[in-house]
């Protein structure tokens, strides 16, 4: 069914950060830095003060303990003022994008006009954690008052209760399936018999398309960061030139070693970064003397089996297509994030089979065959990197820019989200 015409919602101008790949340390810069530099960079070139936003809303997945509603701390630090209201939303690898789509509903329901509306996170902090034993020992410890009740739980201690958890694995395993989200890539490896080779040469290929870009200055929506240390980041760190399909090739599974066939070369990194961008209604462009430089024309969420969480792009994507009566190939280019390359294969694999297209989408029969010179042509996530909040705001800026400079009007940017769930937008550009 087609929706009912809505207001439009201009995209006005963005930015992001380098995406900084994690070294198993913690990175140059927490999350609420990553977001401020950059969002305050991008709002230095408005012609609008900061205070003259009506909200602003940041995605993030895995905000530290000090950034508690990480949207409004970085509101305040951006100097948008007291009155700016600042928010956050969670919606694991889509957390981005929901901040757009929020943005973009309240726009259309006329509650604003100006929004900044992005995501961030510094995966590189994920903490590490007490065991659920250690926190029942320092609870006992901490309730003994006498010196034979603390001699007692000193004999109950285990040097094991030492042992960390792990953050960012609790986070990337799924709660209700039980396997971590490079285990569903694997289920999808299988079910749409996609070889290790087939994964490794996608991957290399993502690697010498954001090389390719990054030489010819196609990523011109970075702002540089400053460390404290007066290092300066300028460029995603995580792409490799020695990425090859035949060194890839070289990498053992890492999640089911013995059958397996995702790699951590075939995998999305782990990753910081921050990602902005400035939505506003028609009244917002006339009042400010905005230039648009695109539009947010439709968006679909949709929900899955957690286990074939994978393929949530194809099932968000296609009832918009199906809403505009558009074809695969009638866009112009495609953003699908690159969490890992058989979910990405697995995904085009999935358009082009005709029980799957009956059985999981309703349609009569195969969607059909993604032009491949369409798809993600500056490369993804496997080379960039995938900062978890930031993702689904960083293809849809991305999209919008590759459009623009390739002379194109029409894309579809598509991610698929931990939990079983799919989300897409459809994005236009808009004539100076």
């Amino acid at each position: 069914m087609r929706r009912k015409a809505s207001p439009p919602v201009y995209i006005v101008d963005g930015a992001r950060s380098p995406f900084l790949k994690s070294r198993n340390t913690p990175g140059p810069f927490a999350a609420s830095d990553l977001a401020t530099m950059t969002g305050a960079a991008l709002l230095m070139r408005q012609p609008f003060a900061p205070d003259a936003l009506d909200e602003v809303i940041l995605g993030c997945a895995s905000p530290a303990p000090e950034e508690v509603n990480i949207g409004r701390v970085v509101a305040l630090r951006m100097g948008c003022g007291d009155k700016v209201p600042g928010w956050t939303v969670m919606r694991n690898c889509a957390s981005g994008m929901q901040a757009l789509d929020s943005a973009m509903v309240n726009i259309q329901a006329g509650r604003a006009d100006l929004v900044l509306a992005g995501g961030v996170d510094a995966l590189s902090r994920a903490p590490l954690l007490f065991s659920e034993a250690m926190v029942r020992w320092l609870s006992g410890w901490y309730a003994a008052k006498s010196f034979g009740q603390r001699v007692a739980m000193l004999r109950k201690f285990r040097l094991g209760h030492l042992a960390p958890v792990i953050g960012i694995v609790k986070g990337l395993t799924d709660p209700i399936c039980g396997q971590l989200m490079g285990q569903t890539a694997e289920n999808l490896a299988w079910k749409f018999g996609i070889t290790r080779e087939a994964m490794d040469a996608f991957a290399a290929r993502s690697h010498e398309k954001v090389l390719a870009a990054q030489a010819a200055g196609h990523f011109g929506e970075i702002v540089p960061l400053v460390g404290a240390e007066g290092t300066v980041f300028d460029r995603d760190d995580g792409v490799r030139a020695d990425s090859t399909a035949a060194n890839l090739a070289k990498l053992r599974p890492f999640f089911d070693k013995n059958y397996g066939r995702v790699t951590a070369g075939n995998s999305s990194q782990i990753t910081d970064g921050a990602a902005w961008l400035v939505l506003a209604s028609e009244a917002a462009v006339e009042r400010h003397g905005l230039t648009p430089i695109g539009r947010l024309v439709d968006s679909q969420w949709a929900g899955l089996a957690p286990d074939q969480m994978g393929l949530g792009p194809v099932h968000a994507a296609t009832p918009i297509l199906q809403r505009h009566g558009l074809g695969l190939n009638d866009l112009d280019l495609w953003e699908i994030n690159e969490a890992f390359a058989a979910q990405v294969i697995a995904c085009l694999r999935a358009w082009e089979d005709d029980d799957y297209c009956r059985d999981a989408l309703g349609l009569d029969a195969a969607l059909g065959t993604l032009d491949a010179a369409r798809l993600n042509v500056d490369g993804g996530a496997i080379a960039q990197g995938h900062p978890v909040g930031a993702s689904g705001a960083r293809i849809v800026l991305h999209l919008l820019a590759a459009l623009r400079r390739e002379g194109k009007q029409r894309g579809m940017a598509s991610i698929c989200i931990g939990g079983g769930q799919g989300g897409a937008m459809l994005v236009e550009t808009v004539s100076a």
